[in-house]
């Protein structure tokens, strides 16, 4: 996905429907000139309804249409016929959309599967025809309830991206080239940092028809935690991730002292983000010889890991065979 159509945060004004008003009605016919009151109920005003797709992958769709609004429900009518209940919308969104309330910032929902429904903004119910409110003491009320009205609020939707593996490193580590290597996607490559400035998605192909799905997320620098560099804005990705596949170059002075200050800023973002599955990938190891690489063995995290090369394929095959068994065992 291009940088240009990657949105992942989007600000939305909403407006439900305001149910309709209940209906004041008499029965009235030829030869019933005083029937009993027979006024139908309002409809119910239309809902804003998020709904997951998971063809979608950005929230781009929603950045030029920022003010979404339902239909009102219609007013009651005689012998008790209940108004129609206004057109609710539907916003098609990417599995991992998460709503929250714009003045308050509290959590609503996410959308985690396919088809799954959640109702944004309620539409207003529709007001009680005067039917309702005969009793032995009133038989001709004259009155009915208004429709309630509906919701008017804005709201934050934010996308948190659905994949199997999480590729997590300084910028410049060779994660971009991983990504393009083992899969499809096209991510831009090139000899500098911060050449990722959005999540890119690949289906890696495994054995036997089966694939799983790689994010290759923004570089994270020391201080991302705070909102430094990309910050927090590309870190929550990697909430939704099932493994954590750190990327460090076989030409970094310390890879143990640079996978700490990676984990320590995922600690700091959400101490939760320790609690999954975490595999290490050493890249760029067709610089080194079978001696280094003995070297390089003595120190590392205690943790499942391979060394790897994008450019000569070393180490490609181990690696997918690692993540396959950790996502499945």
């Amino acid at each position: 996905m291009s940088g240009s159509n990657f949105v992942d945060y989007i600000k939305i004004f909403c407006r439900s429907g305001n149910g309709g008003a209940g209906s004041v009605h008499f029965r009235r016919e030829k030869f019933i000139p005083k029937g009993g009151p027979d006024g139908g109920d309002g409809g119910r005003g239309g809902h804003i309804i998020l709904r997951g797709d998971n063809q979608m992958w950005t929230l781009l769709h929603l950045k030029y249409k920022r003010h979404i609004f339902a239909e009102n429900g219609e007013s009651g009518g005689h012998q008790q016929s209940t108004g129609a209940s206004g057109k609710d919308i539907l916003i098609e969104v990417p599995l991992g959309t998460i709503a929250k309330n714009d003045e308050t910032g509290e959590f609503l929902f996410e959308i985690t599967s396919h088809g799954e429904e959640k109702i944004l903004a309620k539409g207003g119910r529709g007001g009680q025809g005067n039917t309702h409110f005969k009793s032995a003491t009133n038989q001709t009320p004259r009155y009915a309830q208004p429709g309630e009205p509906g919701i008017e609020a804005s709201f934050i939707l934010e996308l948190k991206i659905l994949a199997d593996v999480g590729l997590v490193g300084f910028p410049n580590a060779g994660k971009s080239t991983l990504l393009s290597v083992v899969s499809a996607a096209k991510p831009k490559i090139a000899d500098y940092p911060f050449t990722t400035l959005v999540p890119n998605l690949g289906i890696v192909s495994y054995r036997d028809g089966k694939s799983f799905v790689m994010a290759d997320i923004p570089g994270i620098i020391a201080g991302a935690h705070e909102g430094k560099g990309l910050g927090i804005r590309f870190l929550r990705h990697i909430e939704r991730n099932s493994i954590l596949l750190f990327v460090i170059p076989a030409d970094t002075k310390n890879i143990k002292e640079e996978y700490e200050i990676l984990l320590n800023e995922l600690k700091m973002y959400n101490p939760d983000l320790l609690d999954k599955n975490r595999v290490l990938a050493i890249s760029k190891t067709d610089l080194l010889d079978e001696e280094l690489i003995a070297e390089i063995r003595k120190d590392l995290p205690d943790i499942p890991r391979v060394f790897i090369s994008s450019v000569t394929g070393l180490g490609l095959n181990t690696l997918k065979d690692m993540l396959w068994k950790v996502l499945n065992y």
